[in-house]
């Protein structure tokens, strides 16, 4: 074993994509891994890529990759002294990293304390203003009844937003535009909380319309030292799920930059972060006006488009500091270096309101080239299973300016082949070629306002065109049927004319 070998041996309690990144990186540090997997997952592809792999239940994450005491058995039985923990499942839960703390066990993220404050909104909040970080108008506690939330909502004014107080990924939220509407949409939001994280709470803020969504890619160590990574952009969302990245924003200049990743620093030393963290905004693309809204304790799925602009390994890192170690660099050796772009690839139908799908992967081309990076968990004769997050792969691409980095990113997804199930790499390709996107104009009411309104304007023309082939079959069927042939434009006939109707259902 080297002399500065970090860790005997990590285990990674998650799935996926992200599961392989982290083996990945401990490879690359020469650290033994172990994965672990549902019944679901038998055949996933980190299972294969691990050193060792333990089956830990069915395939329901409640009763599996959510399953702490099967967990730690797994990792105390196979000798590992360290836990990474990817992003969902157990990654932003401050009892499981007490836990692996009372087994000896490092928890690699940031400290339990770190994670109970800002993994509880309302105690982000006020975190963030003990700061002086400017917040979304709302409160700072969370409903009791029906008669609190009616009478916090008109003190906060409509729309409003009706979100969870623990958990994260959009579960929990929802947008109330009437008073008649409350009570009905937070017990909508309730009862998605309890379901997604076993949590009930839930507060109001104001709903800010149209922002940009702008989060600051932060790290500490357990010293003190807090810098961070500048900024990225994640305003394409659907249903508050990130879909598209890129870094550095189209809105931030050196100025909006600074006071950003200032107030994410503050926030984060406030509370004695030492991991890999984001702290998340909401931004006036005119006035640069900013917002705190959230935090997220746990190395964030957007990762790698950070990594791309700045050449540093966040995953390297939190493994290195969780082994004790300090940060490796100061605030000015961080710099942004060209422009880049990541699309998340999700088993998911765009065309049918991004449906999830599960099936059989029948076929698969991944893209390469100068500046793509495909992780991804796909191989083919993979079954997709229905019981987890649709996340396939992310895409990400670097190149030295952005008109050149969406061009790249456009050949990428040229390049990219799956059959069997739907994804949602069309729709990403639609975004590379929309000129809101390209000029950089959009905002996180992109997907459902700009991007849906233009598809379905552009694919009128081609709705017509299929009911006037209906048409025209009908007339040619009429025809045949007193035994006479109606030639078509080209020399073919009813018979081989190659027409064909293809519904679309809009969900």
């Amino acid at each position: 074993m080297p002399a500065d070998k970090l860790f005997q041996k990590v285990l990674i309690a998650n799935r996926g994509e992200i599961a392989i990144r982290i083996i990945r990186a401990c490879q690359e540090l020469q650290i033994p891994t172990v994965a672990v997997y549902s019944e679901a997952d038998r055949a996933s592809l980190h299972v294969r890529v691990a050193d060792e792999a333990y089956c830990i239940g069915p395939a329901p994450a409640s009763r599996s990759y959510l399953r702490t005491d099967t967990i730690i058995e797994v990792a105390k039985k196979s000798g590992c002294d360290a836990i990474h923990p990817g992003y969902g499942f157990l990654s932003e839960t401050a009892e499981f990293a007490e836990l692996c703390a009372a087994e000896g066990i490092t928890f690699i993220g940031p400290n339990p304390g770190a994670i109970r404050i800002m993994g509880n909104k309302i105690e982000a909040r006020k975190v963030a203003a003990a700061q002086d970080v400017p917040l979304v108008p709302g409160m700072l506690a969370e409903l009791r009844d029906d008669e609190d939330a009616q009478q916090a909502a008109a003190e906060i004014g409509y729309p409003i937003m009706v979100k969870a107080v623990h958990g994260f990924g959009g579960k929990g939220m929802r947008r109330v535009e009437r008073p008649e509407d409350l009570a009905r949409l937070v017990r909508a939001a309730r009862s998605e909380s309890f379901n997604c994280f076993g949590r009930k709470a839930v507060y109001l803020e104001r709903c800010i319309e149209r922002p940009r969504h702008i989060e600051i890619q932060i790290f500490g160590d357990g010293n003190g030292h807090v810098v961070h990574f500048m900024e990225r952009e994640c305003s394409i969302q659907h249903r508050h799920q990130k879909m598209i990245e890129e870094a550095p924003s189209t809105i931030v200049d050196d100025e909006l930059r600074g006071k950003l990743g200032e107030a994410a620093v503050r926030i984060a030393r406030a509370v004695g972060y030492d991991s890999a963290g984001t702290v998340e905004f909401l931004v006036n693309g005119t006035t640069k006006e900013f917002f705190f809204l959230e935090m997220n304790t746990r190395l964030a799925v957007e990762h790698p488009v950070t990594e791309a602009v700045t050449g540093t390994d966040l995953c390297k890192e939190m493994i290195r500091v969780a082994a004790g170690l300090p940060l490796a660099f100061l605030q000015k050796d961080i710099a942004f270096r060209g422009h880049a772009i990541e699309c998340h690839i999700h088993a998911e139908n765009p065309d049918h309101d991004f449906f999830p799908i599960a099936g059989r992967i029948e076929g698969l081309r991944t893209p390469g080239g100068p500046g793509v990076r495909d992780d991804s968990g796909m191989y083919e004769g993979l079954d997709v299973p229905p019981y987890y997050d649709p996340h396939l792969a992310k895409l990400v691409v670097w190149a030295g300016t952005r008109e050149r980095c969406i061009s790249r990113t456009r050949r990428a997804l040229s390049e990219y082949f799956v059959k069997g199930i739907k994804t949602t790499i069309p729709f990403c390709e639609r975004v590379m070629q929309n000129e809101h996107f390209i000029e950089g104009d959009y905002d996180t009411t992109f997907i459902d306002s700009r991007f849906d309104r233009e598809n379905a304007a552009r694919e009128k023309p081609h709705q017509e065109v299929a009911l006037l082939a209906v048409v025209i079959k009908a007339f040619r069927s009429d025809k045949a049927k007193l035994g006479k042939s109606t030639p078509v434009p080209g020399g073919t006939t009813q018979a081989d004319s190659g027409w064909k109707m293809s519904g679309r259902i809009k969900r």
